[in-house]
């Protein structure tokens, strides 16, 4: 692919990134789900132009999140792990190792929901303690569960990755020669 069709890729996914991001103001389950699919638009990247290039494309789409999206939960969502979750599973699911390559993944996923609820509640000021309901601390709950999600996330990835090669690459190469 040429470079100038590298630099419009990149520039579609990140002006298509940033809008998923804004929209998370507008839409109330957007907090999870927009910052999610933000994300898999980075497959996308990885696979027409090269990880250098998905790198990038987060980097700018982290940015603007922070900056100018209006749900900052939601654009912390997709700084710590959402947006480089993607491009970094194609570097993880080349261990050759399977079971070594899943405690990677796992142990990625939880440092960053760790980090996350940590800066929500330190830098969002979100009310630590309207996490205990009934003297059951949630977030040790919400952890456990989200690790059973992630499970499901990732596998979902890998068949979105399939799908788009299947379907849409030679597509995309085409359009973009």
């Amino acid at each position: 692919m040429s470079k100038s069709g590298k630099i419009a890729l990149g520039g579609l996914l990140t002006a298509l990134g940033v809008v998923l991001m804004f929209l998370t103001g507008l839409i109330p389950i957007g907090t999870y789900a927009l910052p999610a699919i933000a994300g898999v638009l980075l497959i996308v990247a990885v696979i027409e132009i090269g990880a250098k290039w998905a790198w990038m494309i987060y980097a700018a789409v982290a940015v603007l999140s922070l900056l100018f999206a209006a749900d900052k939960e939601a654009a912390l969502l997709f700084v710590l792990f959402f947006g480089y979750y993607p491009v970094l599973k194609s570097f993880l699911e080349r261990i050759s190792n399977k079971v070594l390559s899943w405690i990677s993944k796992f142990a990625v996923f939880n440092v960053a929901v760790v980090a996350c609820f940590f800066l929500a509640v330190n830098f969002l000021q979100l009310p630590e303690d309207s996490f205990t309901v009934f003297g059951i601390y949630l977030p040790w709950v919400f952890l456990i569960l989200g690790n059973a999600v992630f499970l499901i996330y990732d596998i979902a990835l890998s068949g979105l990755v399939a799908t788009y090669v299947e379907k849409l690459h030679h597509r995309v190469t085409k359009t973009l020669k």
